[in-house]
């Protein structure tokens, strides 16, 4: 019976012994996978961190490289894409038919005088069956669509015609230039200071006046830009009723040419006569005392008597030879 029982306590503890070396054994593989597979995981980690930094640092470069694209773009260099940013020279002419072309001249001068604009030219032909009015008129360009289409309303528009022409980059060229210039001739003038001779002063006085003269051309060009981007033109024909719709320069026949030809038979006559006039004053300081004299000259050549030659005497002729008297046979 103890024998039997000792039997089965080893086994009892064989049993255990084999379980908890099992166990064990696990535990030590588990462990070795989970340290094996650590590091795998560490890297994948790693390189997952280096890639997102990487995508990080492309991403922070691309913005800065945006960044630095829009500081250039926002910067004098480059021109501003914004429209009302930009320079841009507005120039429109029209043809209105009006019943009265004074009072729409009036009209038309108003209404550019209360948009803050000016005239600058006005012409104007009082014929009855022909009146016309040509006006020049400046407006601020922010105003200038508005004016074109108050001046529509003065009658019956015939034409339109309206141009734009973009400057932004000539004005961006113009201000680096003119910056650089300005450098230039601040540069002359140091050296100017500096000057230890009379040929450098001269030279040196030389340099920087043709400088000085180059900034003033760039700035006029500028301040010509300026004044055709600020003010915009509006060239504007009001003809009356009985005007035709189409261009004198395009109409054709019988009467156009009949009237043509009317037109520069006066144009000639009233030259002719202006050139006549400008010359009647020389006539008469000169010609008339110029005619006097040649007729009294003329007169006294036909009333002197014409001298007779003195007669010149003969000379004495000889007598005629004697014919000798023949001997007889």
């Amino acid at each position: 019976m103890d024998g039997r029982k000792r039997r089965g306590r080893h086994g009892r503890l064989t049993a255990v012994a084999l379980v908890a070396l099992l166990a064990l054994a696990g535990c030590g593989s588990d462990a070795g996978d989970e340290s094996a597979s650590a590091p795998a995981e560490r890297d994948q980690a790693g390189g997952a961190a280096q890639r997102a930094d990487g995508a990080q640092g492309a991403d922070g470069a691309q913005g800065a490289e945006r960044g630095g694209a829009a500081e250039q773009g926002g910067g004098a260099g480059a021109p501003d894409l914004r429209v009302d940013q930009r320079s841009i020279i507005y120039t429109g002419t029209m043809r209105v038919q009006v019943d009265d072309v004074d009072d729409a001249a009036r009209s038309a001068i108003a209404a550019v005088t209360a948009a803050g604009g000016f005239v600058g030219g006005d012409q104007r032909r009082s014929v009855d069956a022909d009146a016309r009015a040509e006006l020049e008129l400046r407006v601020p360009a922010a105003k200038f669509h508005g004016v074109v289409e108050e001046l529509a309303k003065l009658g019956r528009q015939q034409r339109r015609e309206i141009r734009t022409e973009d400057v932004t980059e000539q004005v961006v060229d113009l201000d680096a230039r003119i910056t650089s210039q300005r450098a230039r001739v601040e540069s002359a003038r140091r050296l100017l200071a500096r000057a230890s001779s009379i040929s450098d002063l001269v030279s040196l006085e030389n340099e920087l006046s043709r400088r000085e003269a180059d900034l003033a051309s760039l700035e006029a060009k500028k301040e010509r830009l300026a004044d055709l981007t600020s003010l915009s033109t509006i060239t504007v024909s009001l003809v009356g009723p009985d005007a035709s719709t189409a261009d004198e320069g395009t109409r054709t026949g019988f009467l156009v040419g009949l009237k043509g030809g009317w037109q520069v038979f006066l144009t000639s006559v009233s030259v002719l006569l202006t050139v006549l006039g400008a010359v009647l004053p020389w006539l008469l300081v000169f010609g008339v005392p110029l005619t006097v004299l040649l007729v009294v000259l003329r007169r006294r050549r036909r009333t002197a008597p014409t001298p007779v030659p003195p007669a010149t005497p003969r000379p004495a002729t000889a007598p005629p030879p004697v014919p000798a008297a023949r001997s007889g046979p």
